[in-house]
């Protein structure tokens, strides 16, 4: 059922890349200046990334006092290489680290960097631990002396290196959160991760770990590696020691994937493994849906393989695919920094200049990202793009013609990294996935991506040209209707792009809930074209990777913007030319000559004038995205009114586990991404398997965590009906049998004041510098409302904080500036702040909370509450060198713990239709 391979497989000897790990230098961050910056010293130092991870012994023997540091490429800089990068920074644990099994140090940390200090509490280094005796449970094993490297790895997996994810709690891992039993379960889990890292091409068993763990942690051991190989963080892809783990005969109910996509490919495995009967109906004649790599020849033996698709490993540290590619046999090829620029002319952008006009068109970002701190909620509904224009206007006065042009040229590299029109691109949370972005270089795989999707679709029960049109879900199973045929299944998996939901081809019977319908609409699904080349020879060299072109026009400035050069692992000199933003919708109606004479044009108009001939190509294909009827479009991204929530409501399943949903829109951490599809597979395989095994049980599943994530946040406010302290517009609660000063308190910030329509008092020079925004925005801000804002902080941080003399504004400066507190909607606590309400009702018992006037959620606020200056901490894109603060993720005191897929619309700022369209461009 396999179509035929007709891509050449030339690379599949080639030896994976050794890699290593740095200790970073200092990377200057001089202070920003506003606008333009006619003296602007273009010399930023530059960094080189891994291209992939280490094993555990290396990391331990870099000296303790050292950091390591591995690169987190932005959203803003997917298009073209990074100059300089933001880096996840891992301390080595000092001998002697006092070890806080019970509780987390909230000690505050700088906000430009994620600082996983916590794992001094919780992990420690084996130097410093003492050994665990066998019958011994109340204290911390030392597995071997590279807890810290094995950290690191889990890391790259997506683990917190000293906490558990959600996911994990969900799975019940642990019969009791927290602890010396918590503690071991992560040295644990971070052992096995970090041992099958080490070969990804072995499958790692329970007995290997037996002697190395203590008797008393083997239920430990049973949990971590049980959890590790259902939910697909270790034993996947498709080596033959993984392979021949399928079963030759099912034992579990049927099942239909729908679309044989990554994300289908990796869930269709992953269930075969386990034993289920699985049938993937694709409508397309091939396998891999939006990653298609195309076999280009022409005479003279000339070929290359094209990815028409999903083309770039965006990092390599942790991503799955390149553990499937290591698999294979495959290595990478850096996409390298060098990335010169062309005018419309054709010639070479001044280098001064476009290091100066990238510097401040990042520093307009950072002035954006500010800007929607101020916003709050208000920022939803409000476009970057309206954003951006303003302040261009305001700094933009000295701007010549070609920093303009330059300056559009970012602008349509920022809609390529996210397939939409910045017009569209939601302020608050257009780039709110960036912190979990993989760490590494972008690569490209020789010989295209086709072969990982060959050989994930090997063996798989594919059946091609099955256009579904119908499902029909329920208690009893799933009926999958594709024309005249209907496949009755148990379970059923849609993976079918976004694009395909929006338009509503399928029909689902019953409705899709409102929820997910909502989330559906809300989220934006963009595109992007190409134009493949196959030329005789290399005639741009093969000394670069990228090179860009200018455009006179700012309607056009995504047409044919940045070149990709394949001519060192495509097997022939193959050069792509990328449409992106507005021209790539005008590009789907271009006839195809008319769009490769456009290319050649620019082409000659650069390298002729260097007395190079640019012949003709032999083969050329254009891409047309948007009138595929299989994906209408490329990929997903956060439009106005939409945000990361909406990836996990389109990830929820439906009909009490009968129909699940995967796909890159359905991840809020790697959406957009082939690996983010592909994890989404596996997540849904778990998901589905632990279905299956209940229902079997006749055990009735949990909801969905969002809907616990609500009954926690009642929970809160039942809480802060009665704070253990209190004052002005801040509450807090704690545990009041911990008398600790570093045990964990949550604090409350409440604000309800409009903004005053005039800035009274305020000096010429106090005024924002964002003024013209600010008044297109001001009737939001007369809406009286109440909003409340979280962290958690240290009990002993708390009573500092009452101390603090001067009102509200005093205290927030201090929690802020002092403290270096992020503060944030219920939903971005996590689940480290679930299990401190759960410890502070457990303590407080089932009493009712005595109700007084003004502290309850629907009386009204008493005067002289804080005035909303900041009514929601949204994501914060932070200097070049520093990490951004996402607005729904547990960055607390600088650490971080898992995500949390909470769907709290209590404290959220919802406005009425069309208020959001006032500045869209």
């Amino acid at each position: 059922m396999d179509p035929p391979d007709d891509i050449a497989d030339q690379f599949s000897l080639f030896p994976p890349i050794p890699f290593t790990l740095y200790d970073p230098h200092e990377i200057p961050n001089p202070e920003p200046i506003p606008g333009f910056l006619p003296n602007f010293n273009p010399n930023p130092n530059q960094n080189s990334d891994p291209t992939s991870f280490p094993s555990s012994s290396q990391v331990s023997e870099t000296g303790s006092s050292h950091i390591l540091s591995f690169s987190i490429p932005k959203k803003r800089r997917r298009g073209r290489p990074q100059r300089s990068s933001t880096s996840f920074n891992i301390a080595h644990f000092p001998n002697g680290t006092d070890l806080n099994p019970n509780g987390n140090d909230f000690t505050s940390a700088s906000s430009n960097s994620i600082s996983v200090n916590s794992i001094r509490n919780n992990v420690g280094n084996a130097n410093s631990l003492p050994r665990a005796a066998p019958d011994t449970s109340d204290e911390i094993i030392v597995i071997n002396r590279e807890s810290t490297a094995e950290a690191v790895v889990a890391l790259t997996a997506g683990f917190p290196a000293d906490s558990l994810t959600d996911e994990e709690i969900d799975a019940g891992v642990l019969p009791v959160i927290g602890g010396i039993e918590q503690v071991n379960y992560i040295l644990i889990r971070n052992h096995i991760i970090a041992k099958w890292r080490e070969n990804v091409s072995n499958w790692v068993t329970k007995e290997m770990f037996v002697d190395t763990i203590p008797k008393h942690c083997h239920t430990l051991l049973d949990s971590a590696y049980n959890y590790l190989v259902s939910h697909g963080y270790i034993n996947f892809g498709v080596a033959p020691a993984i392979k021949e783990k399928i079963p030759s005969e099912p034992s579990k109910p049927n099942v239909v994937v729908i679309g044989a996509g990554l994300a289908g490919l990796a869930a269709a495995r992953q269930m075969m493994r386990v034993g289920f009967k699985v049938t993937v109906l694709e409508g397309r004649k091939r396998a891999g849906g939006r990653v298609y790599t195309k076999k280009m020849e022409g005479g003279n033996r000339v070929f290359a393989a094209a990815d028409l698709g999903g083309s770039v490993l965006t990092g390599t540290l942790g991503n799955p695919l390149g553990i499937v590619a290591r698999q294979l046999g495959s290595t990478f090829h850096k996409v390298r920094d060098k990335c010169p620029l062309y005018s419309s002319e054709g010639k070479p952008v001044d280098h001064d200049m476009d290091m100066k006009v990238e510097y401040d068109f990042n520093h307009l970002l950072d002035k954006a990202s500010r800007l929607r701190q101020l916003m709050g909620d208000v920022s939803v509904d409000v476009s970057l793009g309206a954003a951006l224009e303003t302040f261009r206007q305001v700094y933009g006065d000295d701007v010549d013609a070609e920093e303009m042009k330059l300056f559009n040229w970012h602008l349509a590299n920022l809609e390529y990294a996210n397939a939409g029109l910045i017009s569209k691109l939601s302020l608050a949370f257009w780039d709110q996935d960036d912190p979990y972005d993989m760490g590494g270089d972008h690569c490209f795989l020789p010989g295209g991506n086709g072969r990982l999707v060959q050989a994930l679709a090997e063996n798989v029960p594919i059946l091609y040209e099955k256009t579904v049109n119908t499902i029909r879900y329920g208690n009893h199973g799933v009926q999958v209707v594709a024309g005249n045929q209907v496949f009755e299944c148990d379970m059923a998996l849609c993976t079918v792009p976004l694009g395909v939901l929006k338009s509503g081809s399928i029909k689902f019977i019953p409705e899709l809930p409102q929820r997910k319908l909502d989330g559906i609409k809300r989220l934006g699904f963009g595109l992007l074209n190409k134009v493949a080349m196959l030329f005789p020879h290399a005639f741009w060299g093969t000394d670069l990777d990228t090179f860009g072109h200018l455009s006179d026009d700012p309607s056009r400035r995504g047409e044919f913007f940045l070149f990709y050069s394949y001519a060192t692992v495509a097997g022939g000199p193959l050069l792509i030319a990328l449409v992106a933003g507005e021209a790539a919708h005008k590009f789907e109606c271009m006839p195809p000559t008319d769009a490769v004479t456009l290319v050649l044009q620019i082409l000659k108009g650069i390298y002729e004038p260097q007395g190079i001939n640019v012949p003709e190509p032999i083969q050329t294909v254009c891409t047309r995205w948007g009138s595929d009827p299989f994906s209408l479009g490329s990929y997903s991204n956060v439009a106005v009114g939409a945000s990361g929530d909406d990836y996990d409501i389109l990830a929820e399943s439906v009909g009490d586990g009968r129909l699940f949903f995967a796909g890159e829109a359905t991840t809020r951490r790697y959406p957009a991404t082939m690996h983010g599809a592909f994890l989404t597979g596996l997540r849904e395989a778990a998901n589905m398997a632990h279905h299956a095994n209940a229902r079997s049980l006749k055990i009735k599943v949990g909801r969905n965590p969002s809907k616990n994530a609500h009954s926690c946040a009642s929970l809160l406010a039942d809480l802060f009906r009665e704070p253990d302290l209190e004052f002005g517009s801040f509450s807090i609660i704690f545990g009041r049998k911990n008398a600790d000063p570093k045990s964990p308190a949550i604090l409350r910030v409440t604000f309800n004041e409009p903004r005053k329509k005039s800035h009274e008092g305020s000096k010429p020079d106090q005024q924002h510098s964002n003024k013209l925004l600010f008044q297109q925005l001001q009737s939001h801000f007369n809406q009286q409302q109440q909003l409340h804002v979280y962290t958690l902080l240290s009990r002993q941080q708390a009573l500092e904080l009452r101390e603090v003399r001067g009102g509200d504004e005093m205290r927030l400066n201090y929690l802020c500036e002092k403290l270096g507190v992020k503060l944030v909607g219920r939903k971005g606590l996590g689940s480290t702040a679930d299990s401190v309400i759960a410890a502070i009702k457990a303590q407080r018992g089932n009493r009712k909370p005595t109700s007084t006037s003004g502290k309850t959620s629907t009386s009204k606020l008493k005067t002289g509450t804080l005035k909303r200056k900041l009514v929601r901490r949204a994501k914060v894109v932070g200097k070049r060198n520093g990490l951004a603060t996402p607005p729904n993720s547990n960055f607390v005191n600088g650490k971080v713990s898992e995500e949390t897929r909470t769907v709290h619309q209590a404290s959220s700022t919802t406005l009425g239709p069309g208020q959001g369209d006032m500045l869209k461009q």
